[in-house]
């Protein structure tokens, strides 16, 4: 199985892969993101580590249990042949109606057919008012014309 774009990427291919990554988890559909893994993909989340397909729908039925209204922008940070770098911002709030906002960094590397092979997210919570959101797009796909996080200076 294929998932292109595939590598050696250049800018817009990269930038491609980013956004395709984005709008997959904006979905909050485990199984659809959990296909643009290889099949003996490793993670590190935060300071969880996980290998395989399984073990990230597992992981992502969980977190967007948890996460309520979860929205999610992504930026190129950097990228090289098979790898990427991304920044990453996204909003949600708790059971008891606690906004975060959550910033990390994420490196990817894909295999010669586009899956991600390796993920390793660091992540931090910052609690914000409901007052501070950003993101208010329906849910789903963030809309072409959204600010993305430089325009929204984070």
């Amino acid at each position: 199985m294929q998932r292109p774009p595939l590598p050696p990427f250049t800018e817009d291919t990269a930038t491609q892969k980013v956004r395709l990554a984005e709008d997959a988890w904006n979905s909050r559909d485990p199984a659809r993101v959990a296909l643009a893994y290889s099949p003996d993909s490793r993670w590190r989340n935060r300071a969880e580590f996980l290998q395989g397909r399984e073990a990230i729908e597992a992981f992502l039925t969980r977190k967007w249990q948890r996460e309520r209204e979860y929205r999610l922008i992504k930026e190129l940070w950097a990228f090289r042949d098979n790898r990427i770098a991304v920044r990453f911002a996204y909003e949600f709030h708790d059971d008891g109606g606690q906004w975060y906002r959550s910033y990390g960094n994420e490196n990817w590397e894909f295999d010669e057919n586009g899956l991600m092979r390796l993920r390793i997210a660091s992540i931090n919570d910052a609690p914000i008012r409901e007052a501070d959101r950003k993101y208010h797009w329906p849910q789903g796909r963030r809309p072409d014309d959204h600010p993305g996080l430089s325009e929204l200076g984070f």
